[in-house]
């Protein structure tokens, strides 16, 4: 069958992608596997939230005498967001019936640059059926869950993110391999729900990424919970002792802190070491398409070294977020349609969030990022304690911290504390227009907000 276009992969990037080029007036064919909705939609960024919502709206964490009344509130939180979830995935389901899009269920391999073959699922066995043509293919499958090259990586009770969001019964113990976003989030969620939770993280610091003072403060704040955490700490091995007088399966995590041997011991352990570009069944390397380590290789059209194929989102591992693959999607599809984009990948400017409680939030320039790169620049705080807003919310735990260069143009924007995944808006716009501190210092912010708290930034 000959289209106009291929997507392999219904993820955040290729869903909307697809819309998009059916109103530019292409036959697109949309080829899905598992989920609609990818990733994001099934088992990242909106069951998460989910969960982090429902965490936020409990009492404090039961005794752990009350584990039967920790595991209902557990069972309620997973209830409600599969109920998100399947809201969202029917109108996800909805989109796909936009006149243009046929939607295929199945695993997609390249034949040839232009071809894909799918394999569906017939009577248990995969068998090799429909055959689809086009110009111009994007890839947008994904990424799945790294695992350490460690011993008992892959035991009984190592769960993913995946996993961890159907659980039904609350573990008393919880270890964390891995204090990025994913693994801050899962530990400010289930000790939340009332699990005692260790983190063991590689780096020197949690939130690797972002801003280091920020990170510190997240830290701080979530250790003051409750959460234990083991920094500059090398996961080495899990293994499963005998298990407990009561007949309990306990899981022991290895570690090396500081070239100290130390062991935790979990009734669940979670494998948070990141993602990886998702390229199983593709064949790749026989149309020749360039991959590295991280993922396969675009240019700034999202374009890859083979003519008319391009790659999306997690898949380039360039910045694993859904919005950044969306975006990346309307750039794509413009250089498919021919049309000028303002905006090419390496020039996106894209904020990035941490759902734990505080919230973390950022966009652009870290400080280490810019002393790395010997470029002067000035800081510029205010805390939330000192915003009324802040204060009526009982949310006073945070700051907002805005890099900008001599001249006032912002390089970086770094929040901590309540709703800083909203707030980090306003100075990602006014990174994309160019605008400067001081544009920002001069814009009338409506009083209480906690949006004052970047105008009280803006003029430190």
């Amino acid at each position: 069958m000959n289209t106009d276009l291929i997507i392999i992969g219904a993820g955040p990037g290729g869903y909307e992608t697809a819309v998009r080029a059916a109103k530019a007036g292409l036959q697109v064919v949309v080829i899905e596997r598992e989920h609609l909705g990818g990733t994001c939609l099934n088992a990242g960024c909106i069951p998460t939230k989910c969960l982090c919502h429902s965490a936020e709206s409990l009492p404090p964490a039961p005794s752990q005498g009350e584990g039967g009344k920790s595991s209902e509130y557990l069972a309620e939180a997973i209830a409600r967001k599969n109920e998100v979830v399947d809201k969202l995935k029917a109108g996800v389901a909805q989109l796909m019936k936009t006149p243009g899009i046929t939607l295929v269920e199945g695993e997609a391999k390249f034949v040839d640059s232009h071809t894909v073959a799918i394999r569906t699922m017939d009577n248990e066995q995969w068998t090799m059926d429909n055959e689809f043509t086009a110009p111009h293919i994007i890839i947008a499958t994904g990424s799945v869950t790294k695992f350490l090259p460690i011993p008992g990586a892959h035991a009984e009770g190592v769960l993913t993110s995946t996993e961890m969001l159907n659980l039904t019964t609350l573990p008393q113990r919880l270890a964390i391999i891995g204090g990025g976003v994913i693994g801050l989030e899962f530990a400010s969620i289930f000790q939340a729900l009332g699990s005692q939770v260790t983190v063991i993280e590689f780096c020197k610091e949690v939130l690797p990424l972002f801003d280091r003072d920020l990170a510190k403060r997240l830290r701080t704040s979530l250790k003051k919970r409750g959460i234990e955490f083991h920094t500059s700490a090398a996961a080495k091995a899990i293994t499963s002792p005998a298990p407990s007088e009561e007949g309990e399966k306990v899981l022991k995590v290895d570690f090396e802190e500081k070239g100290k041997l130390q062991s935790v011991e979990a009734d669940v352990v979670l494998m948070a070491v990141g993602r990886a570009a998702n390229l199983d069944s593709l064949n790749l390397a026989d149309v020749g398409i360039e991959t590295t380590p991280r993922g396969i290789v675009v240019d700034g059209h999202m374009q890859t070294n083979v003519p008319g194929i391009y790659a999306i989102g997690d898949v380039n591992g360039l910045i694993q977020l859904a919005h950044a693959a969306s975006a990346q999607g309307r750039i794509a599809l413009k250089h498919i349609l021919h049309e000028d984009s303002k905006v090419k990948n390496e020039e996106l400017i894209v904020p990035s969030a941490v759902f734990t409680v505080p919230e973390a939030a950022m966009v652009g320039q870290t400080e280490e990022q810019l002393e790395e790169a010997g470029i002067e620049y000035q800081t510029h705080k205010s805390m939330y304690r000192a915003n009324g807003k802040a204060l009526a919310m009982e949310a006073e735990d945070g700051l907002v911290k805005i890099l900008t260069d001599n001249e006032g143009k912002i390089l970086g924007c770094h929040i901590l504390g309540a709703h800083a995944s909203d707030l980090i808006h306003e100075a990602t716009l006014a990174m994309r227009l160019g605008a400067t501190i001081h544009d920002i210092a001069d814009t009338v912010h409506a009083h209480p907000s906690l949006s004052e708290i970047l105008l009280a930034a803006a003029e430190a």
